[in-house]
């Protein structure tokens, strides 16, 4: 109970930092639609949350987060530009016990949706999170999930391909095991291969609940994927290149802007990143301690879309993140029924700063 009195205190005194920003304290139901969660995110959700059943309201789930519910009320007719901030409780089960994460714990968060400037906006979150969370000498760093999605549009190869490369994304081992087979790296599955070399599949009576049509454009799918060129060795190398960079902000802004020229997909996110660190720079962020990870956030929940950041305890690597962020611009366009609008955001956790010593 102590500590729970310590979270709220803490989570108390960032929520009214976040409302002198410019913030508008929003609330949001504890019980979620689970049907809009699910949509979002896929059945994977369901490992993570905390589902139960209404008897009027249908499938729900305790709230796992606040950014879905938040952009779901501003795009039902929020104005714009728009600075919500929240704090509450959020649920998600955890893998094993004694870990450093747990279960139920308070979430403070601050979000911003504004058209004008997306990367001035991204530089407004972070400065305001960098300042309060200062006293606590946490290790900051960025990434930006849009310049990923773009190298991969940019690859010499099928349509099909490059959409189930970018559905897993955020599944770094899925991810990597299907760019291999792409790249003749790893065979096609035995079976698979039978069937798209002609091989004769006994007659069997239908069954499942994909339609004939349906599985008949799956197998000229796979039967086209087979005949496709592997992409090339070079491409695959310039990949791993950009996944794997990691180092101080604006040697990384360089070495992409070396790496662009051989890779021109990435090259329009690579001019937004500099104005973002330009944006960063000029609200007083030292560059030099930001550490720019190219696979940042991959892991995260899979609405962020382009930047995102975190700032974690450098000491303890147990520990989940103190505060993380990013955009979800894509996220708005599928909540927003027809209309969308740049968006980013972040939370903290405070009964991680609280344990930290707190923000004084």
């Amino acid at each position: 109970m102590p500590a729970k009195a310590a979270s709220r205190a803490t989570g108390t005194a960032i929520l009214a930092a976040f409302r002198a920003a410019g913030g508008v304290e929003v609330e949001a139901d504890i019980l979620q639609p689970a049907e809009a969660l699910l949509d979002l995110y896929g059945e994977d959700i369901r490992g993570r949350a905390y589902v139960t059943t209404d008897p009027l309201r249908g499938e729900m789930m305790l709230r796992p987060d606040f950014t879905v519910p938040v952009v779901q009320a501003h795009m039902a007719g929020g104005a714009e530009p728009a600075r919500y901030c929240y704090l509450g409780e959020v649920f998600r089960k955890q893998d094993h016990r004694g870990s450093a994460r747990v279960a139920e714990y308070f979430q403070a968060g601050y979000e911003v949706f504004d058209r004008a400037d997306p990367e001035a906006a991204d530089a407004e979150v972070f400065a305001l999170f960098s300042k309060l969370l200062a006293p606590l000498g946490l290790v900051a760093a960025i990434g930006d999930i849009g310049l990923l999605m773009d190298a991969v549009r940019g690859l010499q190869t099928l349509g099909a391909r490059k959409s189930a490369l970018l559905r897993h994304i955020w599944r770094p081992r899925r991810f990597h095991a299907l760019l291999d087979r792409y790249a003749g790296v790893t065979p096609v599955p035995l079976a698979r291969a039978a069937l798209l070399r002609g091989v004769a599949v006994p007659k069997a009576p239908w069954v499942g609940l994909r339609s004939k049509a349906e599985m008949q454009a799956r197998i000229a799918a796979l039967a086209a994927d087979a005949e496709a060129a592997p992409i090339a060795a070079a491409e695959v190398a310039q990949l791993d290149r950009l996944f794997a960079l990691k180092a101080p902000a604006p040697e990384a802004l360089a070495r992409l802007q070396d790496l662009a020229r051989d890779m021109p997909s990435i090259a329009p996110a690579v001019t937004r990143l500099g104005r973002r660190l330009a944006a960063l720079a000029d609200r007083g962020v030292d560059l030099a301690a930001v550490t720019f990870d190219a696979s940042h956030g991959r892991t995260t929940m899979e609405y962020y879309d382009g930047f995102v950041f975190s700032f974690t305890v450098a000491s303890d690597p147990t520990l989940p993140p103190v505060a993380s962020g990013g955009r979800y611009d894509a996220l708005t366009a599928v909540l927003g029924q027809g209309r969308s609008i740049p968006a980013v955001g972040g939370v903290i956790r405070p009964g991680l700063v609280a344990d930290l010593g707190g923000l004084v």
